[in-house]
């Protein structure tokens, strides 16, 4: 750990899983004097250990740093915790991590103000392991002028951190999105590998080549989100209709096999209104405008 030096700016860290572990952590290993707490007090005393102070209540925590960041389960619990306390908050500078949705985070933010607190809401695109180091991103949203005060900050937490703008939703926005990527990748590379295993191959044997297409597919995305922000869709990699063609093979394949077919279908149909619609000879970038439209 190194030394705390008078230039670093107290912090309190309440919420003490795995990730509120994690970023109390990586404050104290640059020098950060660093308070934390947390319901079940023994979760704090490996940090302790390691220099940490543990409040005797939330209340306390607050009242330690001017810096407050809390990481716990979800809103109804940041608010559990924090809303009777909120007098004490006057001040300070909030920083939310907890995962939750846009409409919450506006709410906190609404909360945050009436208590005369400057709230950043936040959002930890890592996983515990990576804080502190350059795998880490944290995103924020909320005042720009915390942000740029508390970037240094920050920066213990996650080599890359960015401001995405005053409006307090769009970390949690950011975070589901990147969520919804997380998932279709992953459900992609699960039905591949109940297909392969279903024909007698290992998923470790097929995973270098999903690695190799999901890389592809990667490459295209700048080109999509042109095609996207400009609103016309010429085909990049192939038209919709090449597209539909081959999610029927997909289909056709997965149930001859025995597998699933849910996922493809749910794609395919898509796919189809997309087509009736007229964009069958459009790039695939043209789906966003099934995805635009309330389910």
């Amino acid at each position: 750990m190194k030394n705390r030096d008078a230039s670093h700016t107290p912090v309190t860290v309440i919420g003490l899983g795995l990730m509120g572990q994690a970023l109390a952590g990586a404050f104290l290993r640059d020098g950060y004097p660093t308070t934390v707490w947390n319901r079940t007090a023994a979760k704090a005393d490996q940090l302790v250990a390691q220099g940490a102070k543990l409040a005797d209540s939330a209340r306390d925590a607050v009242v330690a740093s001017p810096l407050v960041v809390v990481c716990v389960s979800d809103y109804d619990a940041v608010h559990e915790l924090l809303d009777p306390v909120g007098e004490v908050l006057d001040g300070r500078v909030l920083v939310n991590l907890t995962s939750g949705t846009s409409a919450q985070a506006r709410e906190t933010a609404e909360w945050a103000a009436r208590q005369g607190s400057t709230y950043l809401d936040g959002a930890i695109m890592a996983i515990p392991e990576a804080i502190g180091t350059a795998d880490a991103v944290i995103v924020c949203s909320g005042p720009r002028s915390a942000f740029d005060l508390h970037e240094p900050d920050l920066k213990s937490l996650a080599a890359e951190t960015t401001h995405l703008g005053d409006d307090h939703s769009l970390s949690a926005v950011y975070e589901a999105a990147v969520l919804s990527l997380m998932w279709s990748i992953g459900n992609g590379f699960l039905q591949g590998a109940a297909m392969l295993g279903a024909a007698g191959v290992d998923a470790a044997t097929f995973a270098p080549l999903a690695k190799k297409g999901i890389e592809t597919v990667t490459g295209w995305l700048p080109g999509y989100a042109q095609q996207i922000d400009d609103g016309t869709y010429p085909p990049l990699d192939a038209t919709i209709d090449t597209h539909l063609a081959a999610m029927d093979h997909l289909i056709d394949e997965s149930e001859f096999l025995g597998v699933n077919a849910e996922f493809p279908r749910l794609i395919k149909a898509l796919t189809d209104r997309a087509v009736a619609e007229g964009h069958g000879d459009n790039g695939y970038a043209a789906l966003i405008e099934q995805f635009r439209k309330p389910s």
